[in-house]
């Protein structure tokens, strides 16, 4: 979930790292598979499991196409970040016909953006005449991450309360989410985070408390053999006591009583002069950066 959809740039992401997908023992298709798929199934479940009402408020739904998933919220209150296609080229190739069904899909609704992202290795050779006749132009690019479940767990200190999110921590969960994203506070968007938070669709949700102040919250989904470390945000005022280690931990051992045996995580690249703590815990908690994914970007 961290990153941004309008950081626009040139060119085409990096492929896969031979000397991390050695050190997995994966090759790059297995990988390729593990991480997007992942992804794909968290995104379709956060917006699946979106109330009602929030549903048809935001304009969302969603569509199973070509292998992949399309997750449309046509008044996003984020300006397109939650408008996204994703988990192609892994059942079917990525080809003219499927893009301009996406571009349709999303004009049609009325959504303010797609992000389209496709693993690098699954991008045709004539992507980029794909891409031209729509606008689709290149943005942010997203490192895409990996553990297995065998690697030890990384200590951890903090003197924050590490526990799972009740029933009566929801609406906190929430906001926490919100305001620790960047994210406006709106009503229906809350709720959408708030029913994650509360256990739907495959979904485990932590909280750390500072007394009894809900201050930094994390969820896990679950859909098949890589569990998605699918978001996890701090209050700017408690940043750096620990939190976010104390919630990789948890989300390992979690992981690992639920089967699985690999996880998967994306956060945004660094970049010169812009460093990403959120990366280097990743990293330190044993995660392995296996490729890059540019976000590819549709807006009207």
């Amino acid at each position: 979930m961290e990153g941004t959809t309008d950081d626009t740039g040139p060119g085409r992401s990096s492929g896969a790292s031979p000397g991390a997908l050695a050190a997995l023992g994966l090759d790059l298709t297995a990988a390729v598979a593990l991480a997007e798929t992942a992804e794909a199934e968290f995104m379709l479940a956060l917006h699946d499991g979106a109330p009602t009402e929030a549903r048809r408020a935001l304009g969302m739904h969603s569509e199973r196409v070509a292998g992949g998933v399309a997750v449309v919220m046509a008044a996003d209150p984020t300006g397109g970040y939650w408008n996204k296609a994703l988990g192609f080229g892994l059942a079917a190739p990525v080809t003219e016909d499927l893009v301009a069904h996406l571009v349709d899909l999303y004009a049609t609704a009325g959504a303010p953006a797609m992000t389209l992202q496709v693993a690098p290795s699954l991008l045709p050779e004539d992507w980029d005449e794909l891409c031209a006749p729509h606008g689709i132009v290149g943005g942010s690019v997203w490192a895409k991450l990996l553990r297995h479940a065998d690697v030890p767990v990384s200590p951890s200190v903090t003197e924050l309360r590490i526990g799972r999110i009740g029933r009566d921590d929801t609406d906190a969960y929430a906001r926490v989410f919100a305001t620790g994203f960047g994210m406006p506070p709106e009503p229906h968007l809350l709720s959408m985070f708030a029913a994650a938070g509360a256990g739907g669709r495959g979904f485990t949700a932590y909280g750390a408390w500072d007394g009894d102040r809900l201050v930094a919250a994390a969820n896990l989904h679950v859909a098949g053999p890589a569990a998605a470390f699918c978001g996890a945000a701090t209050l700017p005022e408690a940043r750096g006591r620990g939190a976010q280690s104390a919630f990789m931990r948890v989300r390992v051992e979690a992981a690992r009583a639920a089967g699985c045996g690999w996880m998967s995580t994306e956060t945004w690249q660094e970049s010169e002069g812009a460093h990403n703590p959120s990366l280097q815990n990743m990293l330190r908690s044993g995660f392995v950066e296996v490729y890059d994914r540019r976000n590819w970007v549709w807006r009207p």
